[in-house]
């Protein structure tokens, strides 16, 4: 009898309301960390609209809220749908939605097909391209939760699916390439890719014992955070890259500078016999990070004269 079928017989969730089902699947795609991606896709957004006519335009900045939420819930539910064998083995996330049947897996997959079709109607509304690309940014999506059952670096597929954000939220507002938002795609990709290197050092054991690959099972939690470490100098540099790349102003290097406290804060609190403090460094920090970067290029771009 597999994991699955047995969660199952002895988890049967009980009838709920549509309202606690709804809940239920916010939880299973942890909607709250929407924070950590979104607010690059404002700052390429807005450093877009800045030189396209310095003005804000509330309805697409609407509209690119709106793509990126659907993407990543549809990102989420599917990988919770595809890992919830591996997640009921592993102790650390036997708790989740899908392993305890607080979530059905028919549920999980009519709330991953809404989320998609959300994003899907919101890259329809910003511009063809934007529809047209959609795919490119979909797939990886999909394609990162089966990475960890046959290479040993599913987190820089992880990174690369982030990394999508801000080109298509520069994307949403000219219609248009630019490599200014690559560099920024890139910054966010390795940052998110480095933090997961992180996050995934918990769950050595568990990988090792059931053939789950990833950096820390292979290398070893010291490689794990060694990389960390690489990827976030790697983050910093992009960040300075791209500042430079697009005329950034004082707020901007400020804002740079405390994402690198923050990094050096984030690594000092983890360490290979000391784990404990993983959450602080996922959770808050990260959520930190974002949000503290996209205030201070928010104010760089105002003094450079965006109207908002």
């Amino acid at each position: 009898m597999s994991a699955e079928s047995a969660s199952h017989e002895v988890f049967r969730p009980a009838p709920r309301p549509d309202g606690g089902r709804v809940r239920a699947f916010l939880r299973l795609v942890m909607i709250e960390h929407s924070v950590f991606a979104l607010p690059f896709a404002y700052i390429a957004a807005l450093t877009a609209m800045n030189r396209d006519d310095g003005q804000v335009h509330w309805g697409e900045l609407l509209l690119v809220t709106v793509a990126m939420v659907g993407l990543r819930t549809f990102a989420m539910a599917c990988n919770r749908i595809i890992d919830r064998e591996i997640d009921a083995r592993n102790p650390r996330t036997a708790h989740r939605e899908l392993v305890t049947g607080a979530v059905s897996v028919r549920s999980a997959w009519t709330g991953a097909l809404v989320a998609l079709a959300v994003f899907l109607g919101a890259a329809a509304l910003l511009n063809p391209l934007c529809l047209a690309l959609a795919p490119v940014a979909a797939v990886p999506m999909v394609v990162y939760p089966y990475g960890k059952r046959f290479t040993n670096f599913p987190h820089a597929i992880l990174g690369l699916a982030q990394a999508m954000g801000p080109i298509g939220a520069w994307l949403a507002v000219t219609g248009s390439w630019s490599w200014d938002a690559v560099i920024l795609g890139l910054a966010v990709g390795v940052w998110i890719g480095g933090f997961d290197l992180i996050y995934a050092s918990q769950d050595v054991a568990a990988d090792r014992a059931h053939g789950v690959k990833s950096v820390p099972a292979r290398f070893g939690i010291p490689g794990a955070l060694y990389g960390a470490r690489a990827c976030h100098a790697v983050t910093t540099g992009l960040l300075i890259w791209y500042g430079a790349a697009t005329g950034a102003g004082a707020f901007w290097w400020v804002g740079v500078a405390i994402v690198v406290g923050a990094f050096g804060y984030e690594h000092s609190i983890v360490r290979p016999d000391d784990l404990s403090r993983v959450n602080r460094a996922f959770f808050t920090v990260n959520g930190v990070i974002g949000i503290t970067l996209f205030v201070f290029a928010l104010a760089d771009l105002i003094a450079r004269g965006l109207g908002v």
